[in-house]
């Protein structure tokens, strides 16, 4: 069965992700298109460099263009980013990229973006799952790719340099160039190297990668960049002086910073560091967007600057809504993923990348002295995080316990409220909070706690697993 998550639909590649299942994905999307008379002006489709993107990215295409839908098939592997950005230019009221972003190996997937090109949400998502549980095997047209591309129904593109010139113009290249940053980049094997490279290049900055190249298997390690993955990132930062060192997962959405000193700069963090730099060292307006699972001190930042923080469910198509809805300047996430008014309407790991850059090249200081800077403002937060995993027939009980019976630990901290709006959310009366949700891309059930100490943090993950683990 053909389900989407929070992030597209993803599914081990030989069982769910195959042939048949990518053709009807896509000829639930063109009856869709047709039924919304929203054919014109295209469909615009993307692949990464996950096993089986570029030939799942032809089969998709060829099932469009059978019906009468003229495709925009981007020529190489790119960042999601890129057929977000080209989707927005084009103004397609559809598209889509081949992708598990940050999942395993042996998984694959596809993202569906609607008009702007955003990440689509649970109506349109609901919408295809139905067109699917209608359709047989035989319903699916299609055509022979390369006959697609000769009658002209297929049509190859590449926007790669587009979207490089749309970051140089956002950010403020010059004091970039006079700043002689040294760069080291890795992008876990995936696509984020030519874009990124070519913006800080641009920038006068001294670049060097690791991790390139075609591997399909990511070098053994998920493509996520977190501080267990970017080991090797983090040692060479800091033992071959560069000023910062940039991590982006598999598809180039989300990102993961190491500091000169080589430490882990928390996506939490990285949010922090860039609205306070935009509010603070650029003078820009404008609330902030955030799940609920990333850090409250947006909150603390947005309030000192008379702006508002917003509150909205895991998946960026709530942050993207909030954002348009209230002229947001800046939305994100824990996992990593964020973006600026003014840019894509979806996360970008290159473009917060390339920010960062400006960031420490405007204001002149470390990020360590910026990080600094911020908590002794506003006060220190530690998110900790623990995953459970769990067996599909033990879902039902966790459910259960979690939204039925709506059990919870004898915590030792007062509640201030209990939310159930996006798994199980407590609230404590000191402003730390804690939350357990399923995850809407694989088979786990997700802690976060934020707390103004470490070890606090981390044995209120160990109490809450306990207490739920079945």
């Amino acid at each position: 069965m053909i389900q989407f998550g929070t992030g597209g639909w993803r599914a081990l590649i030989g069982e769910e992700f195959t042939r048949d299942n990518v053709r009807l994905v896509a000829q639930s999307l063109a009856n869709i298109m047709i039924n919304e008379n929203a054919i014109e002006p295209g469909f615009v489709i993307g692949y990464d460099r996950r096993f089986l993107s570029d030939k799942a990215a032809e089969w998709f295409a060829s099932v469009l263009a059978a019906n009468g839908i003229t495709v925009s098939f981007i020529d190489k592997y790119v960042p999601t980013p890129i057929v977000m950005f080209k989707a927005k230019e084009m103004e397609t009221h559809y598209s889509a990229c081949i992708t598990a972003s940050h999942n395993p190996a042996d998984y694959n997937g596809v993202k569906v973006f609607i008009k702007g090109g955003r990440d689509a949400d649970e109506i349109i998502t609901a919408k295809i799952e139905e067109q699917i549980s209608q359709l047989q095997l035989s319903d699916v047209k299609t055509i022979d790719f390369e006959d697609a591309v000769e009658a002209g129904s297929v049509k190859i593109i590449n926007p790669m340099n587009e979207f490089v010139d749309s970051i140089i113009n956002f950010i403020d290249i010059e004091a970039i160039k006079k700043a002689n940053l040294r760069v080291l980049i890795d992008p876990m094997f995936g696509v984020a190297k030519n874009a990124l490279q070519t913006v800080l290049i641009s920038g006068r900055c001294d670049v060097d990668v690791i991790n390139d190249g075609a591997n399909p298997g990511f070098g053994g390690l998920m493509p996520s960049p977190s501080a267990a993955t970017l080991y090797r990132l983090k040692h060479l930062v800091a033992h071959e002086g560069y000023d910062i060192g940039i991590g982006t997962d598999g598809d180039a959405d989300r990102l993961g910073i190491i500091d000169e000193k080589g430490n882990f700069i928390h996506p939490n963090e990285v949010l922090l560091l860039l609205y306070y730099y935009m509010l603070k060292y650029k003078g820009w307006k404008g609330s902030v967007v955030r799940n609920i699972a990333t850090t409250h001190l947006l909150d603390k930042v947005a309030a000192d600057h008379d702006e508002k923080s917003f509150e909205v469910p895991v998946g960026f198509k709530h942050i993207s809504s909030q954002m348009e809805a209230d002229d947001s300047l800046i939305g994100g996430e824990s996992s990593g993923g964020l973006t600026i008014r003014g840019h894509i309407k979806g996360k970008d790991g290159v473009f917060a990348s390339s920010l960062l850059v400006e960031m420490i090249s405007v204001t002149g200081k470390k990020l360590s002295e910026l990080l600094d800077e911020i908590y002794s403002k506003y006060g220190y937060a530690y998110t900790a995080e623990g995953d459970c995993t769990f067996k599909a027939s033990q879902r039902e009980e966790l459910y259960n316990k979690i939204y039925v019976e709506k059990a919870l630990p004898e915590f030792a901290y007062e509640i201030e409220k209990v939310s159930y709006a996006d798994g199980l959310k407590v609230y404590f009366k000191n402003g730390g909070w804690a939350l357990a949700r399923f995850s809407g891309t694989e088979p786990l059930l997700r802690i976060f706690v934020e707390w103004e100490d470490k070890d606090t943090a981390e044995a209120l993950v160990k109490q809450i697993k306990e207490f739920l683990y079945v």
